[in-house]
């Protein structure tokens, strides 16, 4: 007796197209479920104004002309070196170190003349300086 199939068997395959289907659900159903945590900032007391509110400081214009020329505060000085700018500096501040220096220059002001009115406000201790621009919006 023969108990053996004549029919040849074929080999079992796995079925990909079933097996990428479920794997898209289940992160589909991951990407969905997913709780993203969000980052805790930093816990900060900010400080309370008193009755007293201090005064903004004071704010000193440096204006420097096209030829190099320097006026503070609508009144031009003579000296263009940073020595005595700092000395001038320092007389209207009066030796308040919170005050503001804002530059206002000529567009054909040298970088020089502007530097050193840079370099008088350091001299004179006043480390915060600005400068102004002009927009091109006319």
């Amino acid at each position: 007796m023969n108990f053996r199939q004549s029919a040849r068997r074929d080999q079992p395959e796995i079925n990909l197209i079933a097996f990428i289907d479920v794997l898209l659900v289940i992160l589909i159903f991951l990407m969905i479920s997913t709780s993203f945590s969000r980052i805790a900032g930093l816990a900060v007391r900010l400080p309370t104004v008193g009755a007293e509110a201090s005064s903004p400081p004071k704010s000193w214009h440096v204006v420097v002309d096209a030829e190099g020329h320097v006026a503070l505060n609508g009144r031009r000085l003579t000296a263009r070196d940073a020595s005595s700018l700092a000395l001038e500096l320092r007389n209207v501040s009066e030796g308040d170190h919170r005050q503001i220096v804002e530059i206002h220059a000529d567009a054909q002001a040298t970088h020089q003349s502007v530097i050193s009115v840079m370099e008088a406000a350091r001299l004179a201790g006043l480390s915060q300086v600005t400068f102004s621009a002009q927009s091109n919006s006319r």
